[in-house]
């Protein structure tokens, strides 16, 4: 085993099970339905409680709040007093102030513990991409890798970080401000959709499609484009995929995937796993958000 904690805030969408299985430490976020108090994510509100309000309620955009920084404070101060190190990894500044919470409880907890070993990572990734990004860490901790050179190891697949989707409507990433690059670059014409890709941080327009199957298809077709110039093998990069509500479409459209693998010479034992987006992502993608998330493996030698 490794000698750091791997610790990420909620916006990784990783399983409860593997949670625990992989011992990760999850800071939560908050999110506000329509009006009353933030409820935090997976204790006071979990997501299928939360997918099944949004569907709900159209026309109703729920918010998410960061973790503070006392809970950040909180975990670090623990850490320091065990002794132990550890790497937090954040989800990208450009969607949240995650990251710049951490940082500030990071350099309160040094008035105490200046020599508190805790790396606070910029991930410039979210939701299912994240959580690859998180068990990356688990992975070189299990084998070994020390917590420095671990560090060093993810900024380098950092970069390689991709996720290629599509949403039902642009409304809830124009109520929550995410909308970016794309504003005045996708019609408001009746059906027309955008296929979005996440890279370096922030999301760029991946395409257009006239209803569901033709975004799904342009979704495939990027994966394909990366994938291929990218990677040889199936055992130099982690794939997954993330869904929202309907999960019978995730499932038929992950057959679509390994075909896709298969075709680029790909393919391998490893099953591709469907991940739930969770409440603190959905905020700004409704609930029919469907797509891939790639990065690289960390080096484990």
């Amino acid at each position: 085993m490794g000698d750091f904690r791997v610790i990420t805030d909620g916006s990784g969408d990783i399983p409860a099970d593997v949670i625990k299985s992989r011992d990760i430490t999850v800071i939560n976020f908050y999110v506000l339905l329509g009006s009353g108090e933030y409820l935090e994510q997976n204790v006071d509100i979990g997501d299928d409680e939360f997918y099944e309000w949004m569907v709900a309620h159209p026309g109703v955009y729920p918010k998410s709040s960061t973790p503070s920084t006392q809970d950040y404070l909180k975990l670090f101060t623990q850490v320091a007093q065990a002794g132990e190190k550890a790497i937090v990894l954040c989800i990208t500044e450009k969607f949240s102030n995650s990251y710049q919470t951490a940082c500030i409880a990071l350099d309160l907890l040094r008035e105490d513990y200046p020599d508190a070993e805790i790396t606070v990572i910029n991930s410039m990734v979210n939701t299912v991409l994240q959580g690859l990004m998180v068990l990356e860490a688990c992975n070189m901790r299990d084998a070994g890798v020390g917590y420095t050179e671990a560090v060093e190891r993810l900024y380098e697949i950092r970069p390689t970080g991709r996720i290629f989707f599509t949403i039902g409507s642009m409304d809830y990433l124009a109520a929550g401000g995410r909308i970016g690059r794309l504003a005045g670059k996708v019609s408001s014409v009746l059906g027309i959709r955008p296929v979005i890709t996440l890279k370096e941080g922030e999301i760029f327009l991946g395409g257009m499609g006239r209803g569901r199957a033709k975004t799904l298809d342009k979704v495939l077709s990027n994966t394909r484009e990366y994938l291929k110039k990218t990677f040889t093998s199936r055992d130099q990069f982690e794939i997954c995929l993330g869904y929202g509500y309907d999960y019978n479409e995730a499932v038929e459209f992950r057959s679509r995937l390994e075909a896709l693998l298969e075709e680029l010479g790909l393919g391998g034992d490893d099953e591709i796993h469907i991940t739930h987006i969770s409440s603190v992502i959905a905020v700004h993608t409704g609930p029919y958000a469907l797509g891939v998330g790639i990065i690289a493996k960390a080096r484990l030698d």
